[in-house]
C-alpha cells in the first residue's frame, strides 16, 4: 500500500517550505475519504481561473487521471500515477514535451498534484508477486482528494459569480437601452429639460467602462445608469401629469438647473424672493398652501447605499468604528456631521420630515463632500428642504455629479 510522506524533488528543482507545508497537509488528510475522480476534475475546470491554469494544464490533468485505473480516488488503492512524458503527451492531445513540463509544473504549483520522485528521477513502480503496486514514483493525486471539498466550494462560487456577472450585464444593457430611447423620445418630441447635460452624463458612464469590465465595474455603471434613468423618468413624469400639462414649461428646465450640483451658484441658499414666490414670481395667496397640500409631492426615492458611499466617501469616517455597513450607520454618521457642520437640530429634523430620514442623511453626506464650496451648511440644507417640499428637488443629480467628480479624481491619481 502506498504511504504518504514528504519528499524532495529530483535534480535542480528547488525545495521550499511552502512545498513541505503542502505535503504535510496532504499527509494529514482523512485516509478513509474517497471521491469520484471526474467530479473533482469538473470542479477544477470550473475553478481554473482562480488557480491561474490554462486550458492545456487541464488537458494534462485529464491525461493523468486516465492513468488512474479506478473511478474513485481512494488512498487505500494508491494515488500515484507514473506515465512517461511520451504517454502523457499522446493522451494530452499531442502537446510538445516543453509545454507538458510547463503545465505539470503549473499543476504542482497550484497544489493540485505533487511529485513523488525516484532516486534517479524516473517514473516507475515496484510490484509484489500478486502484481499489486507496493511503491510508486511519479505524480501523486492525493491533493485532489484532500482538497475536494475546497475545490467544490470554489467551483460553486465561480459559477455563482459568473451568473451574477451575466445578469448584471443584462440589466445594464436593458437600462442603457431605456436611457437611450427615453432621451431620444424627449428630444424628438420637444420635452423641456437640459437633455444635453443628460446626454453627457450618459456618455461619461459608458466611457468609464473598460473594454473587458469585471463585476464591480459593471455594478458601478449599472447603479449610475439606473440613477440617470430615474432622473429622466422623474422629469418626464412631472411634465406628463394632467395637473402639470398647462403649467409653466420653465419649471422643468429649472428642475434640472436646481438639481445640478456642479454649479457654484447653486451652493448658496435661494433668495427670499425665490423662496416665497410662486411659479410666476408673484407672492403666494392664502389658498396656495391648500393647493400644495392637495398636490403633495411624492417622497424622494431612496438610492442604493453602495452608490451613496461611492459618491460621498468622506461620510464613512464618521460612522461607528470608522465605517458604514448599513443605513442605520449612515444616519448615525449624519447626526455627527450635522453637528460638525453647524446645522441646527431643527433644520435637520425638518429635512427628515420632508425627505425621509435616509435621504436627509444622504443630503448631509453630499453637503460634507462639497463643504469647501458651501458658505452655510444649515442654510443650504434648509433651502433643499423647502425645494423638496415643493417637489422641485431630487438627490439624483447631486449624487451623479459627485460620482463623476470622484471618478475623474481617481483617474488623475491612478
Amino acid at each position: 500500500m502506498q504511504t504518504g510522506h514528504v519528499t524532495t524533488p529530483f535534480g535542480r528543482r528547488p525545495m521550499s517550505l511552502a512545498l513541505v507545508r503542502t505535503q504535510m497537509a496532504v499527509d494529514s488528510s482523512d485516509q478513509n475519504a474517497r471521491i469520484e475522480k471526474w467530479k473533482v476534475f469538473r470542479d477544477v475546470c470550473e475553478a481554473r481561473e482562480r488557480f491561474g491554469l490554462q486550458d492545456r494544464a487541464l488537458a494534462v490533468l485529464d491525461a493523468l487521471l486516465t492513468f488512474y485505473p479506478h473511478g474513485e480516488l481512494n488512498p487505500r488503492q494508491g494515488l500515484v500515477v507514473f506515465p512517461s512524458n511520451a504517454q502523457l503527451s499522446v493522451r494530452a492531445h499531442g502537446i510538445t514535451e516543453s509545454t507538458l513540463r510547463r503545465q505539470l509544473a503549473a499543476l504542482v504549483e497550484a497544489g493540485l498534484i505533487s511529485r513523488r520522485d525516484s532516486p534517479n528521477g524516473k517514473r516507475y513502480a515496484h510490484r509484489n508477486r500478486d502484481g499489486d503496486v507496493e511503491q510508486a514514483y511519479g505524480f501523486d493525486l492525493t491533493p485532489l482528494l484532500a482538497r475536494a471539498g475546497e475545490l467544490a466550494a470554489i467551483a460553486q462560487d465561480v459559477a455563482a459569480e459568473r451568473t451574477r456577472f451575466r445578469r448584471a450585464k443584462e440589466a445594464l444593457t436593458i437600462c442603457r437601452r431605456d436611457v437611450r430611447k427615453l432621451l431620444s423620445a424627449a428630444v424628438e418630441e420637444g420635452a423641456s429639460g437640459n437633455w444635453g447635460q443628460v446626454e453627457e452624463l450618459y456618455v461619461a458612464i459608458l466611457g468609464r467602462l473598460p473594454r473587458h469590465p469585471n463585476l464591480a465595474q459593471i455594478d458601478r455603471a449599472l447603479d449610475e445608469m439606473q440613477l440617470l434613468r430615474a432622473e429622466i423618468l422623474n422629469i418626464l413624469e412631472m411634465q406628463l401629469k394632467p395637473e402639470n400639462m398647462h403649467g409653466n414649461a420653465n419649471l422643468y428646465e429649472r428642475h434640472i438647473q436646481n438639481s445640478n450640483t456642479e454649479s457654484i451658484n447653486e451652493l448658496e441658499p435661494s433668495s427670499r424672493e425665490e423662496q416665497g414666490g410662486g411659479l410666476g414670481g408673484k407672492p403666494e395667496t392664502k389658498s396656495a398652501p391648500i393647493e400644495r397640500e392637495k398636490a403633495k409631492p411624492e417622497p424622494i426615492k431612496a438610492f442604493p447605499l453602495g452608490m451613496v458611499l461611492r459618491a460621498c466617501p468622506q461620510i464613512a469616517d464618521y460612522g461607528p468604528g470608522g465605517r458604514i455597513e448599513n443605513w442605520r450607520d449612515l444616519m448615525k454618521a449624519a447626526v455627527v456631521v450635522r453637528s460638525m457642520l453647524g446645522v441646527s437640530p431643527s433644520a435637520y429634523e425638518k429635512a427628515c420630515n420632508a425627505m425621509g430620514p435616509e435621504n436627509a442623511a444622504v443630503a448631509v453626506a453630499c453637503i460634507l463632500e462639497r463643504s469647501n464650496f458651501i458658505t452655510s451648511a444649515g442654510g443650504y440644507l434648509r433651502d433643499l428642504t423647502r425645494r423638496s417640499e415643493r417637489g422641485e428637488f431630487s438627490l439624483g443629480p447631486m449624487l451623479m455629479a459627485l460620482l463623476k467628480v470622484n471618478a475623474e479624481s481617481a483617474r488623475k491619481t491612478a
